[in-house]
């Protein structure tokens, strides 16, 4: 029996995210700032690269959170509809696409049960929630069931700088510190969940071998390419590379020649 989920006042991901001033800054927060910007501009380059091509298509971005992403495909002509649990987040997020003239439909739904018929959308992206979700297993189930050729989503690499602030933050969230205490994931679990809802992994993206926050720190892209190119170079972008943004194919469809 699937356990149930844990209502919006036992998770962070829930309650942290049912706040107006989180919402507000949240687009300052993770993407503001060079480094900032150029984790959104890479990401909104991988994502339709991985769905191309993207005009016409019916896609669904799962915890759209502020819209980044689905304004991001709908101005490259997707018919695109963004789904999050938080009221906040979505008044941000239809504001903005209002300001950008982009035609996105908004709606509010919970990742562990979306409520869209099976293979409704013919993709779904979920960026950056995976991670924070209480049972990431059956929201991956649900992107699978709803997506009817493919499925883009990332995560925080077990094998990564990532791993040590995660567990640092799981330690904080137990001694009570509002903190995001988020997952991180092995290539394998990821891999073998897709498999069990009938998808396989045809492509996948590593951006940074060093922590994000360094980069930030840092603040400087032309430091940062040199970097991340000079350890690339000898492989440890392939190896510990993080975050990871993969897109998945339904097994029972010929997806890249009908997508």
């Amino acid at each position: 029996m699937t356990p149930p989920v844990p209502s919006r006042h036992e998770h962070y991901s829930y309650s942290a995210y049912a706040d107006e001033r989180m919402a507000e800054t949240f687009e300052a927060a993770r993407f503001g700032g060079p480094i900032g910007r150029l984790l959104a501009e890479t990401q909104e380059r991988i994502v339709a690269a991985f769905l191309s091509p993207v005009e016409g298509r019916t896609i669904l971005d799962v915890g759209t959170g502020t819209g980044r992403a689905a304004i991001a495909l709908a101005r490259r002509g997707a018919i695109v509809t963004g789904m999050d649990a938080s009221a906040e987040m979505l008044a941000v997020a239809e504001r903005r696409a209002a300001e950008e003239g982009a035609a996105v439909t908004f709606r509010r739904g919970d990742a562990h049960g979306l409520d869209a018929t099976n293979g409704s959308f013919d993709a779904v992206v979920c960026l950056r929630v995976l991670m924070h979700t209480p049972d990431w297993r059956r929201s991956l189930s649900e992107l699978c069931r709803v997506a009817r050729h493919r499925v883009v989503l990332d995560y925080p690499a077990a094998a990564s700088a990532a791993a040590l602030q995660a567990a640092t933050r799981r330690v904080a969230h137990r001694l009570g510190a509002r903190v995001e205490a988020y997952r991180v994931f092995s290539d394998s679990a990821v891999r073998a969940a897709l498999a069990r809802n009938g998808f396989r992994v045809l492509d996948t993206h590593r951006q940074f071998v060093l922590p994000i926050a360094f980069h930030k720190a840092l603040g400087s892209v032309s430091m940062t390419a040199r970097i991340e190119r000079a350890l690339a170079s000898v492989g440890l972008c392939r190896m510990i590379g993080s975050p990871v943004t993969i897109v998945a194919e339904r097994v029972a469809d010929d997806t890249r020649q009908r997508y």
